[in-house]
């Protein structure tokens, strides 16, 4: 009798991109446990077709804890951990402090902490690995979400650290998209203006973040890297 292949934990998987990964996964045939915030029709399609979808608040220490223990819970290991929760949150005046400590937590402490409580998962299965989605703007910063861009850099080093710390059994890396999709409410000014932005000047879609996940999990020989999917925006 052949031992059941351990999960992919997705987080922050409810809609878009997280959404769109965690359906294709399941489509491979992987076994998926996902971590969502809000309750979403996106929640009850992966959960029809198998999931394990556990409610998480990264916001807080205490919520990145407990769904710690909720994930030790479900599984005794796990193939790979996508850290895709994220927070597009921009400072507003008098509560710089509060955004701050909000994308801190989502953006770093909580990829830290599962981790670090989640090592001995991880090496339960061969091979085994950590993607952190990061985002290309911290390549170069944003005027106008200054915190959400320096914990996205940060989530770029802790991969550096994780790869050294955690090899060869487990590699670790990060995606830094530019903009793969956008949302229903967008103007046709801001989609022509963020088009121009990249020398490939198109919307691709989710799938390009799949096809980095898939090829992250696939190659032996990659851990500490950063694959940026950007449709060449750096030469702009």
């Amino acid at each position: 009798m052949g031992t059941a292949p351990s999960p992919i934990l997705i987080t922050g998987a409810s809609q878009r991109v997280g959404l769109h990964c965690a359906t294709r996964l399941l489509e491979d045939g992987h076994p998926l446990i996902i971590s969502y915030r809000q309750e979403r029709p996106g929640v009850e399609q992966l959960r029809a077709r198998g999931a394990i979808c556990l409610q998480a608040d990264f916001s807080e220490e205490a919520g990145i804890l407990a769904f710690i223990e909720q994930l030790k819970a479900h599984t005794d290991s796990l193939r790979a951990i996508v850290h895709n929760a994220s927070d597009w949150l921009q400072e507003e005046p008098g509560h710089e402090a509060e955004a701050f400590r909000e994308v801190f937590n989502v953006h770093m402490l909580a990829p830290y902490l599962i981790n670090l409580h989640c090592e001995e998962l991880l090496r339960r299965s061969q091979p085994a690995d950590i993607i952190h989605i990061g985002d290309d703007v911290a390549r170069k910063g944003s005027a106008n979400r200054i915190a959400y861009c320096a914990s996205k850099a940060g989530l770029e080093n802790l991969t550096l650290s994780f790869a050294a710390r955690f090899a060869p059994q487990i590699k670790v890396n990060t995606i830094a998209p530019a903009l793969v999709m956008f949302n229903a409410g967008d103007d046709a000014e801001y989609r022509a203006r963020t088009l121009a932005k990249s020398a490939m000047g198109i919307e691709p879609g989710a799938d390009v973040i799949y096809q980095s996940i898939r090829y992250l999990l696939d190659n032996p020989y990659a851990t500490g890297s950063t694959l940026t999917v950007n449709g060449g925006r750096h030469l702009k």
